[in-house]
């Protein structure tokens, strides 16, 4: 094993934290923002790129910290290293509600592509890099970009998603249409393309998008039900500044409003 042989244990349900625990001298980084608690005698530090053990001199970091600014994500993340001489745990909450994802990447021929906003947590070692896309047409229409994070090393790692997950077992040749945000993660040997949605009443009135995701099999592929972005542009919408109802919906909110929205 080249990455940290880390434990872990899941809490929780529709807001999930994961606890990972370290032996002397493991280490886990995660993404800025994310940690919930830690015990005592574990470091904290700052680090430039994903820390992987891949890197070479100042120009592997900073090419590490690149890939990272091109999927939208800080230069930096925060490793987790148990100082101490017993075990210790150190906690990483999920930014929304959803599901925490726990993958062992030795499992999946190294290599997981995932949303850039998905990636949670890893064992020290993983690296966190860029998937380019094959195809032109999935970078300009395909609602996450045309850059997705790859996850590559042999440890664990941990990614969320919103809503409730699905985990699908795509055979050789079967294909699957997605909407492109709620594509979680798949695994490197799925063939991923996106396709117009066809008919131009349906891309117009149908409320679905223009595009989807079409996955083609063997491989995994994680989906969510609620997607950050489409989470979001729901309370935006129901703000009462924006358009929405200060009566939640009520007939009395709506004479409420009709009124002016403050009676005068």
């Amino acid at each position: 094993m080249n990455n940290h042989e880390i434990s872990y244990k899941l809490y929780g349900d529709d807001m999930q934290f994961v606890e990972v625990e370290l032996d002397p001298q493991e280490t886990v980084i995660a993404e800025a923002g994310s940690l919930m608690m830690m015990e005592d005698n574990i470091q904290m530090e700052t680090i430039f790129g994903d820390g992987s053990s891949s890197q070479g001199g100042i120009m592997g970091k900073l090419f590490s910290a690149g890939k990272r600014v091109l999927t939208g994500e800080s230069l930096f993340m925060t490793s987790f290293t148990n100082e101490g001489q017993t075990i210790k745990h150190v906690s990483f909450a999920a930014p929304y509600p959803g599901k925490i994802i726990p993958v062992d990447l030795s499992e999946l021929n190294g290599k997981l592509i995932c949303q850039k906003d998905s990636f949670l947590a890893a064992a020290k070692g993983v690296s966190v890099g860029i998937e380019f896309q094959r195809k032109l047409g999935t970078g300009f229409f395909g609602g996450e970009g045309f850059i997705m994070q790859k996850l590559e090393g042999d440890g664990m790692a941990f990614v969320h998603a919103g809503g409730t997950l699905h985990k699908k077992v795509l055979i050789s040749g079967e294909t699957l249409r997605i909407d492109t945000g709620c594509l979680v993660a798949m695994t490197g040997d799925v063939d991923y393309n996106i396709e117009f949605v066809g008919g131009i009443k349906t891309a117009l009135f149908g409320g679905e998008g223009l595009f989807f995701a079409t996955l083609r099999g063997p491989g995994m592929v994680w989906i969510q039900s609620l997607p950050f972005s489409r989470l979001a542009s729901r309370v935006f919408a129901a703000m009462p500044g924006k358009g929405g109802s200060k009566g939640e919906g009520s007939i009395a909110g709506g004479l409420f409003d009709l009124l002016g929205g403050d009676g005068k």
